[in-house]
């Protein structure tokens, strides 16, 4: 007998997967967690239990979904005409920092220096980066900031317990006058973008004094300045006729008490990343003191730059990450020609090969951190630090435009609505690999590492030899692309891309193989060996011989 229906019905929701909540992002992450072993991190792994327990709740998932929905606003005037450029943020932005903050990652290595702190950070970051993108941006580049202003002793020392602090303090106040703050910068101007030294922003002493912590007057304008609500923003800007640049800090509220004349002209309309606040800003006569040496502004902003390509890297290995759970999710609720997806051989076959570029990403992003932290001591991790770096930020962020795309199909049309998370991860994804430096200017990194840094490419090069002793496809792979490094000078820029890719390659087998043999070996056979031409084009080619239910198994495991 045929069951009635409810009034104003016409059929009952079936064979839809239930939205993906209430689970522990670290616990469920077997990569990251032998990852953090490997870096002698392994201190953390109660935090990062706590916190990815608290990610994976459907209230903190839900921020995510407000924050972007309900975009930041600018008031550049109050209502009696005053210039105030005020911000404007939904509470689920300000919960969003205040866990980033509570967790130490804008900090945490800095604050809390210990063996592996720079791993624990990475690990941190990238549980929050599956959650929501655009709030990391203001925290990154806190972080990246320390460094830099950590040279100036006797300006850090004011700041230090602001930069410090893990409570967010969301006020637009003097800096002097907040708990805790954020620190913000502004590089790229319109006549150059990348191509900083074309800077014509013009910085000109207050007084007698000039040089180092003296303090200036800027005039001109930066075309991209992220989250202008910063506390503080380290600016590069040109003193007298000289070509060189500067680097300045410049505060939102000048020492008199008064808004800086930092006006913000209007917020930029970008395809992802819309929490976040990106503007346009003009000086006028704005007040900043000059930080490191007079005419070093590139050298010495560098830094932080270097530190933020890194958290570029971590950002879209957790796109990745979050992309592929979603999509293992998905198919092993949907069914589809009287089988479920997760059970379908080609879908097994696709699933397995994202988590294996996803498992490599996050390898590789640890082995990255770790080395951050040991570079001073060693050349080979000098080489990951000043080498590997910029071929990651490249590869990684290329690939998470293709492995977004790739997992938003796994979920058919329901991927492509805003409804659901995988609308917002696919427009999420360009933005690493546009963000200090694009792809190009990556690759070019690499290429002047290599020469500026022969014996700490060497001594990782030899590195990599000993490790891949015994496994044939690698030791190939290795002598190809010692081949591509010594081919004809000429053709070395053009080349750039290659290089970097096969670079990145090679450094991402090496990491997997300190993991368990059959992740390494699927990976070396479907992306390295002279013979897979025909694999990794397109996600889904992995040959049969593979475990593939096991790959997916591993990835994510079912509850």
């Amino acid at each position: 007998m045929e069951m009635a229906r409810r009034p104003g019905t016409t059929h009952e929701v079936t064979n839809q997967a239930p939205p993906l909540a209430d689970y522990n992002l670290f616990a469920t992450d077997a990569a990251l967690a032998e990852a953090l072993e490997r870096a002698g991190a392994s201190w953390h792994r109660e935090a990062l239990m706590r916190d990815g327990e608290q990610l994976g709740t459907a209230g903190t998932i839900a921020l995510a979904d407000l924050a972007n929905r309900h975009e930041p606003e600018l008031f550049t005037h109050s209502p009696r005409g005053e210039r105030i450029d005020a911000l404007e943020f939904h509470p689920a932005w300000h919960r969003l920092l205040t866990l980033l903050r509570a967790e130490g990652l804008h900090a945490l290595p800095f604050s809390n220096p210990q063996h592996g702190a720079m791993a624990a950070r990475a690990a941190g970051y990238f549980l929050h980066a599956q959650i929501e993108s655009g709030s990391l941006c203001p925290m990154t580049m806190t972080f990246a900031s320390i460094p830099v202003l950590q040279r100036e002793p006797a300006l850090f020392e004011q700041l230090r317990e602001r930069l410090y602090a893990r409570k967010h303090d969301p006020r637009d106040l003097p800096w002097p006058q907040k708990s805790s703050m954020m620190i913000g910068m502004g590089m790229t101007e319109k006549q150059g973008g990348s191509d900083v030294r074309s800077n014509r922003t013009e910085a000109r002493p207050s007084g007698a004094a000039s040089g180092r912590g003296a303090e200036y007057r800027l005039t001109g304008h930066k075309w991209f300045f992220s989250a202008p609500q910063c506390d503080a923003h380290l600016v590069l800007a040109r003193t007298g006729e000289q070509e060189a640049l500067s680097c300045f800090f410049v505060p939102r509220y000048a020492p008199d008490g008064a808004k800086n004349a930092v006006n913000v002209q209007r917020l930029k309309n970008k395809l992802g990343n819309r929490s976040n606040a990106s503007s346009e800003v003009e000086f006028f006569d704005a007040y900043g003191v000059m930080i490191g040496e007079e005419g070093r502004g590139v050298p010495t902003i560098i830094e932080m730059a270097n530190h933020t390509r890194l958290d570029c890297v971590i950002g879209s290995a957790a796109l990745m990450r979050a992309a592929l759970v979603q999509a293992i999710h998905h198919a092993r609720h949907r069914s589809a020609f009287g089988r479920l997806l997760a059970e379908q051989p080609l879908m097994q076959n696709v699933l397995a090969d994202l988590a294996l570029e996803s498992e490599a990403a996050t390898a590789l992003f640890m082995r990255l951190a770790q080395a951050f932290e040991e570079s001073a001591d060693s050349l080979a991790a000098r080489a990951w630090r000043r080498i590997v770096t910029p071929a990651a930020k490249f590869w990684v962020c290329k690939r998470a435009l293709a492995f977004t795309g790739e997992a938003m199909e796994v979920w058919g049309g329901n991927g492509y609505v805003e409804e659901g998370p995988m609308a917002r991860f696919y427009r999420e994804a360009p933005v690493n690999s546009i963000w200090e430096g694009s792809g190009n200017v990556m690759c070019l990194d690499v290429l002047r590492a290599l020469e500026r840094e022969a014996d700490a490419a060497q001594a990782l090069f030899l590195a990599w030899r000993r490790e891949a002793q015994g496994h044939p496809a690698l030791e190939a792979a290795l002598d190809r692309f010692s081949a591509l490094l010594n081919g004809a000078p000429g053709t070395r820029e053009a080349n750039a891309r290659h290089i970097a890719q096969q670079l990145v390659l090679i450094a991402q087998a090496v990491v997997l193989r300190e993991g368990p043999a059959e992740v390494a070996d699927a990976f070396i056979a479907t992306r390295l060996d002279e013979h897979c031409a025909d694999s990794g084009r397109v996600f889904g080619t992995l040959p049969a011989r593979f475990d593939h239910a096991a790959l997916v198994a591993r990835a994510f495991p079912a509850p």
